[in-house]
């Protein structure tokens, strides 16, 4: 019979396996939230010339005397080709993003002057030298570092990145993910339930996290309570996928067959059984690089495992970090559990005290569908008091 191992054992399994990650070159504007693989430099300065930073006219302000007037000479827009070069004495209209011109090296503001006949007097006491300009490779310069691998991209870094110049960058790819969904009395949403049947809702579940999670080649596959046909689509899942996620199946009843269809596959068992609720029949094994989770197939704890163990484990393949965020905050009803197991409770914090939820049954979602945590109950305690300190893991977010 196989030993219940503790939550931290089995956490300790899953992040001690060394994963081999995947490093794929893209275009940068396809690279969101994606984890950046190698460091980046800046193929040249930026901005790459001197420029204007604002509507106005630039001028030479060491031959430029106050209240002295300067004659416009020329109009510089943005992208303008040259360079141009403008009389010290004179001065160019001149609008923002463009090259300055040589010859100048400071812009007043257009507010700020006088024009009349095509020469300006500037009006701006305060002007010093290098006002409104953008000095070359103010931004970075050539060969600075401008993004260390190990950052995930924002569209912030993204929008750096492209105005460097940079079109393409290597990022650590997602895994593939099978999802193998076993059950005789599954059927599709949609169709009508004879008696006995249920609908089956941890493929769609499932594919919604991962598509959250920015892994999008996944493929799911549907099982009869059948060990040829187990081990069939386990194999099938093996040739394609770095991650193998099945549902149901898993516990010792005659109908459950995830185990030996694994055994059968080769692949090692690293642990089946924690001592948690939900999920305590939960399986983990690996085949070479290959991880292989068995969950329970009650939709809540399908999902309270993923998050625990699944999640954690997909994001070390893109070099994010691993873990759910925790928080230690105030209970906000007292709660008593029935038995000394570590409990993973559907809960809802509002940024001063968690709420564990009703319907904690591993059969219902409808508590899973209002929380926005997972409140973490120890093994040794049964009562929680209002107000006392408990562990929560968020939840990842959409949108």
């Amino acid at each position: 019979m196989d030993r219940l191992i503790s939550v931290e054992e089995a956490k300790n399994i899953i992040n001690e396996q060394q994963i081999k990650k995947k490093i794929l070159r893209v275009p940068v504007q396809d690279a969101l939230g994606k984890v950046l693989a190698t460091d980046l430099y800046a193929p040249i300065d930026i901005p790459a010339f001197h420029q204007s930073s604002m509507d106005g006219y630039a001028f030479s302000f060491k031959y430029w005397k106050q209240e002295q007037s300067l004659s416009v000479t020329h109009e510089i827009p943005a992208g303008s080709k040259g360079p141009l070069r403008v009389p010290e004495t004179n001065a160019a209209r001149i609008f923002t993003g463009a090259a300055l011109p040589l010859g100048v090296d400071t812009v007043v503001k257009q507010e700020l002057i006088e024009l009349k006949d095509n020469q300006i007097v500037i009006k701006d006491p305060s002007i010093s030298l290098g006002d409104n300009v953008r000095l070359k490779g103010s931004e970075i310069k050539e060969g600075e570092q401008a993004v260390a691998a190990g950052t995930v991209l924002g569209p912030a870094t993204i929008g750096f990145l492209c105005g460097i110049g940079l079109s393409e960058v290597d990022i650590f790819a997602s895994p593939s993910v099978a999802v193998i969904v076993t059950g005789d009395e599954l059927k599709q949403p949609g169709t009508p339930l004879a008696h006995g049947e249920v609908y089956e809702a941890s493929s769609a579940m499932l594919s919604a996290a991962l598509l959250q999670m920015g892994i999008n080649r996944v493929k799911t596959y549907y099982v009869k309570d059948n060990l040829d046909d187990t081990i069939i689509q386990l194999q099938n899942a093996l040739a394609f996928a770095d991650v193998i996620i099945l549902t149901g199946g898993v516990s010792v009843g005659d109908y459950d067959f995830v185990v030996r269809a694994a055994e059968a596959c080769e692949v090692e068992k690293l642990f089946h059984k924690i001592k948690q609720r939900p999920g305590k029949p939960l399986f983990f094994g690996r085949k070479s690089e290959q991880m292989v989770f068995g969950l329970p197939g009650n939709p809540s704890s399908v999902l309270t495992c993923f998050y625990e163990y699944v999640w954690p484990a997909l994001r070390s393949f893109g070099g994010h970090e691993k873990q759910l965020k925790t928080l230690k905050v105030p209970l906000r009803i007292s709660y008593t559990k029935n038995n000394q197991l570590i409990h993973f409770l559907k809960g809802y914090y509002d940024n001063d005290k968690v709420t564990i939820l009703h319907a904690q049954e591993s059969y219902r979602l409808r508590s899973f569908a209002m929380a926005n945590c997972l409140v973490v109950l120890n093994e040794e305690m049964k009562t929680y008091l209002e107000e006392e300190l408990v562990e929560i893991h968020l939840i990842p977010t959409y949108g």
